[in-house]
């Protein structure tokens, strides 16, 4: 029997905000549940379990019928989110999605690893940096990248808010040598706030200045493998999801 997902929000098509793939067309199909708990986290509605009345359990058919619905039946990047989507049981969801033509992209923070990460077409490890609150485990990590086994397009992401995440993302890159490696802009005024309310709207002002410091310290370092990102979204669409 196959097991339910519990999902928190399905939505798009829109475009990608962070990552490899920033600025390509995606439906979001966010998992609900998470072991972490970031102290920046935009995205606490998928994350906390008081808000577990709102998720719902879908199988795999329905969550494909929902993107199918969504995407005008195209084939189309799903973007695996959550929370964290490795706690999902998401091995269907992705052969069902393959029949239709999809392509599928996670994003974890490499807590928990699958034997379905090899059905991946990309995986974007995550790891979570000193601002976040949350320590790191290097072997579950290491598990992810030993999941993949070099299937999917294996890639590292790491957002940066001050000088100790740069430090910890050049820790994390020098651990995986063999892996991209892409610093994203931390946002400090989330998103969507705990209440649901919907959040102040960003400083884009900062947010620029955020891009400029951090690109300087990667030239300045000649650290020339890294990619400095911005958060996309959130400049082109402020306190909202995308188009």
């Amino acid at each position: 029997m196959t097991e339910h997902v519990r999902i928190s929000e399905i939505f798009g098509p829109t475009i990608q905000g962070e990552g490899p793939l920033i600025g390509r067309p995606t439906v979001f199909v966010r998992t609900a549940g998470c072991d972490y708990r970031c102290a920046w986290c935009d995205t606490l509605y998928a994350v906390l379990p008081e808000y577990r009345d709102e998720w719902i359990l879908m199988s795999p058919p329905q969550i494909m019928a929902r993107v199918n619905e969504l995407a005008g039946d195209s084939p189309v990047l799903i973007s695996l989110s959550g929370g964290n989507p490795a706690l999902q049981p998401l091995a269907p969801v992705i052969a069902l999605g393959r029949r239709n033509g999809h392509t599928f992209a996670l994003e974890t923070q490499g807590s928990v690893s699958q034997a379905w990460f090899a059905e991946l077409d990309w995986l974007i490890l995550s790891p979570k940096p000193p601002s976040s609150s949350m320590t790191t485990d290097w072997n579950a990590l290491e598990a992810c990248v030993e999941a993949a086994q070099g299937k999917p397009r294996c890639v590292l992401k790491v957002v940066v808010f001050k000088d100790a995440d740069y430090s910890y993302a050049q820790t994390a890159a020098a651990r995986y040598p063999a892996l991209p490696v892409y610093l994203q802009v931390g946002n400090p005024a989330p998103l969507i706030a705990a209440n649901r309310a919907v959040a102040d709207q960003p400083d884009v002002e900062d947010l620029m200045h955020r891009l400029r410091w951090l690109a300087g310290k990667v030239i300045a370092d000649h650290w020339f493998a890294a990619t400095v990102l911005p958060q996309l979204h959130v400049l082109a669409w402020g306190n909202k999801r995308g188009v």
